[in-house]
């Protein structure tokens, strides 16, 4: 990997931009609870005398509120009895980047302290710890993020007065790998392709998905802060491009009940201080075709032990669960397999390449929350000399056997709440400030009346 890619900044470069009138504002932001980014848009120059050294206070509920920002009541972080105090979020000059999409502006990330410590709740601190458990055992993960999406010829002003039916879709037909289709819906996909990989965050490839209108972009792997933080930029940065140009699209997992899910694939990787992958060996794994070392087999062993326990983390809400049907490439069984896409764990590469594809979560999911819960079940397999026992061969969708995952999200917090392994590995204060976080976004569901509803009963009940 490049030591430094187009797009960043240093504080230096920002002050010469800044002075020469190329930068004017800085979005200082920090991922919540959702991964959405909140934050702050600071002029550049009191960004460069005040905010860069000695940061920024924001109310200490963006990390305790639910979706429409509404403070929430019960969780021990924060609440009214506290006065919803501040944060003290702290610039992290190594993700400073221009943001290329917008006019005159950069970006950086920000880490949350309070009393001078870190804030055990906040994602980027729940996956900085998982990353200091590998450091201490002489691994750096790696990550990869695939992320897909659906995008519609509506802005977000008219699909929300729509109430989110009829869009239009960028696609009329399934238009997986199309390049015709694809070749339509450029004006917008290569905005977002050029915009991001202007702004250090370098972009493989994109192509049509399973779905009318449904695209992906591939980003290129890299240690996984770095990963989590590219993979949040870019969500904010093709919204913000798609509104530009006059349209919109959802990450949401489920869309559309009769269309494809979105997914987010998750490729991921330890590797040691020299720079080298240790997945690769000359062990052999019965339904593997290519040696593994005994750390890659331990990791493939943590992951299928605790899939279920941490799928809360890859599937944080009701609308999440929809997504697993048989035959939709959303896998439903827990198992591994060599190439195989029904798989929840799909395995790839050989050698130096080797990696662990994982497929259960969906594109809503928080990438700092995804990428802790599965390095921490990996690492806890190597820590333990797990074995995933043989590979599955066939389609995984057909086997009754196979454990499954999760089919809604109560199921999911109840195997959260009982793992003594979730606690210990991510902390129990993190633990039950996300099974809160959880519930709290399942009765807001719950307590709505769906149009589902009132099409069956509305008459006929």
């Amino acid at each position: 990997m490049p030591e430094r890619l187009p797009g960043l900044l240093s504080h230096a470069e920002l002050a010469r931009e800044a002075e020469a009138g190329r930068i004017e504002t800085v979005i200082t932001a920090l991922p919540d609870l959702f991964g959405r980014l909140v934050g702050k848009r600071i002029t550049a120059r009191f960004y460069l005398d005040e905010v860069a050294a000695h940061g920024m206070h924001v109310c200490d509920y963006l990390l305790a509120s639910d979706m429409e920002m509404d403070p929430t009541p019960g969780y021990r972080f924060t609440s009214w009895q506290t006065g919803y105090a501040d944060l003290h979020a702290r610039p992290d000059e190594t993700t400073l980047r221009r943001a290329a999409w917008l006019e005159r502006s950069a970006l950086v990330l920000c880490d949350s302290f309070r009393d001078d410590a870190p804030v055990s709740v906040a994602p980027r601190q729940i996956l900085r710890r998982q990353i200091q458990r590998a450091a201490a055992r002489g691994f750096e993960a790696r990550m990869g993020s695939e992320l897909e999406f659906f995008l519609l010829r509506d802005d977000y002003q008219a699909a929300a007065a729509k109430g989110y039916r009829t869009l239009a879709h960028y696609g009329r037909y399934v238009e997986d790998y199309h390049l015709l289709s694809g070749t339509f819906a450029e004006p917008v996909i290569g905005a977002i392709r050029r915009g991001v990989d202007a702004s250090g965050i370098p972009v493989e490839f994109s192509k049509g998905e399973w779905g009318p209108g449904q695209h992906e972009i591939n980003l290129r792997y890299a240690p996984a802060l770095e990963m989590a933080d590219r993979h949040v930029i870019y969500k904010q940065a093709a919204k913000e491009i798609a509104a530009a140009a006059g349209a919109s699209l959802t990450f949401m997992a489920k869309f559309d009940e009769a269309l494809a899910g979105s997914s987010l694939h998750v490729h991921l990787s330890l590797w040691n201080p020299q720079g080298e992958p240790v997945f690769g060996g000359s062990e052999s794994l019965s339904g593997c075709p290519v040696g593994v070392s005994p750390v890659f087999r331990g990791f493939l062993g943590g992951l299928l032990a605790h899939a279920r326990e941490i799928a809360l983390f890859l599937a944080p809400n009701p609308n999440s669960y929809k997504r697993y049907r048989r035959g939709t490439f959303a896998p439903t069984g827990i198992a591994w397999s060599y190439d195989n896409r029904t798989a929840g764990f799909r395995i790839v590469g050989s050698g130096p390449s080797l990696r662990v594809e994982c497929r259960i979560p969906g594109a809503d999911a928080n990438p700092y929350l995804v990428y802790a819960a599965l390095l921490a079940a990996g690492l806890d397999g190597v820590e333990r000399g797990l074995d995933p026992g043989p590979g599955f061969r066939g389609d995984a969708y057909a086997s009754e056997a196979l454990p499954q995952v999760p089919q809604r999200l109560a199921q999911a917090a109840a195997e959260l709440e009982g793992s003594a392994f979730a606690r210990e590995a991510l902390g129990a204060d993190v633990v039950e400030h996300y099974l809160h976080f959880t519930r709290t976004e399942e009765r807001a569901i719950a307590e709505r009346v769906s149009d589902v509803e009132r099409v069956r009963y509305f008459e006929r009940i």
